[in-house]
């Protein structure tokens, strides 16, 4: 199974954010500590913020925080809204670019049932559990 490069600077920002939970902590200081640029970085905030995960707060003294307590952000949680785990195979996003569906293809329910089984085993874990 394979995690995008955002979805992984996701986790990597939320433990950062969980780490620094006593100040606001900026977009400049997650691209230095991650080594990622700071337009790719914005662009994970974003998404983070309006996913609900973190609090972005704008302005010259604004800055970002984690929503939540980390006991309430489920890992699962952050994949499933981060990733687009349905276009794992190309038939995914577009069954007509498939020559076997109609002859009942059997590849995508086994890669449905491994991302399930991939996904059920994040949901057993929480941003704290990985600090």
């Amino acid at each position: 199974m394979y995690i995008s490069k955002f979805t992984d600077y996701a986790f990597r920002s939320l433990i950062y954010l969980a780490l620094n939970q006593e100040k606001l902590c900026t977009v400049d200081e997650l691209a230095e500590t991650l080594k990622v640029s700071q337009n790719h970085i914005k662009k994970i905030v974003h998404k983070l913020a309006k996913g609900s995960f973190i609090y972005s707060i704008k302005g010259r003294t604004g800055g970002i925080r984690l929503a939540h307590k980390p006991e309430d952000i489920n890992l699962a949680e952050v994949i499933l809204y981060c990733d687009e785990l349905n276009n794992v195979i190309e038939c995914s996003k577009n069954s007509n670019n498939c020559t076997f569906i109609k002859g009942g293809c059997k590849l995508k329910p086994v890669i449905d049932n491994a991302i399930n089984a991939f996904l059920e085993e994040f949901k057993n874990y929480t941003l704290k559990d990985i600090l």
